[in-house]
């Protein structure tokens, strides 16, 4: 099985969309200036106390019954996750296979050389307005968090990884995603195109329900705890 999640299963967590944080401090900025490779290269100080204020919150918060279902099913079949999230909460709810195709906000690289940082990272309870990011010590680059941003490619190995778990999936389950946001959007409808059944997950309509052999109108938390005794008959 392959779950391909997006930013519905961490909401249920308390985990706040982009855009429900732009508020306050940050609600006078432009989106761009602080999620887009140009707004880093004009503003890093800015960029970065941004992104530690949203890594604060989302240390704050816990998995869900749906990302616990999600690891649960590892007892009893080969499970991937693809996520679009830049959380950990896969990872802390117990999937060991875990592919981040936009990166992800607990871990940390230099912007010049790229290497892993693993030095600490400041608590920011209350959002401020700058702070200087790191230094590496390697070449003297700043350090930034590993997500993707507007104008930067998808990680190269998150996505190959991303791409042969759902070619090679007998079953792809798609959670809480809009699935508007390409190339990652582009997943399960290969599924499809490879014959490969899909359950989609989610409360609202999206452009990929009216293609998905099953759509169910939940909440994550609510579809997956039960979802493999449901399989059977979901799919006759």
């Amino acid at each position: 099985m392959t779950v391909f999640s997006g930013a519905g299963i961490s909401a249920e967590s308390g985990v706040p969309t982009f855009r429900d944080v732009e508020t306050g401090l940050w609600a006078k900025v432009d989106p761009y200036e602080i999620s887009s490779a140009d707004g880093w290269r004009a503003h890093p100080d800015r960029v970065w106390a941004w992104y530690l204020w949203r890594h604060h919150m989302m240390s704050a918060v816990g998995p869900n019954n749906a990302h616990r279902a999600v690891a649960a099913w590892e007892d009893y079949a080969d499970v991937h996750v693809v996520t679009q999230n830049v959380d950990n909460l896969h990872e802390r709810a117990g999937s060991r296979r875990v592919y981040h195709v936009h990166g992800s906000l607990f871990d940390f690289h230099c912007d010049t050389c790229r290497s892993a940082y693993r030095g600490p990272v400041p608590d920011m309870p209350e959002p401020v307005e700058s702070v200087d990011p790191p230094v590496c010590e390697a070449c003297g680059g700043l350090i930034r968090p590993d997500v993707v941003w507007f104008g930067e490619a998808l990680p190269d190995d998150a996505w190959e990884r991303s791409v042969e778990a759902v070619a090679g999936a007998d079953l792809v389950v798609v959670v809480g995603t809009s699935s508007v946001v390409y190339p990652a959007a582009g997943l399960p409808e290969m599924a499809l195109a490879n014959g490969t059944p899909v359950i989609e997950v989610n409360p609202e309509p999206t452009p990929l329900s009216s293609s998905a052999t099953v759509t169910l109108r939940e909440k994550a938390s609510t579809a997956l705890p039960g979802l493999l005794q449901r399989l059977p008959a979901l799919l006759t």
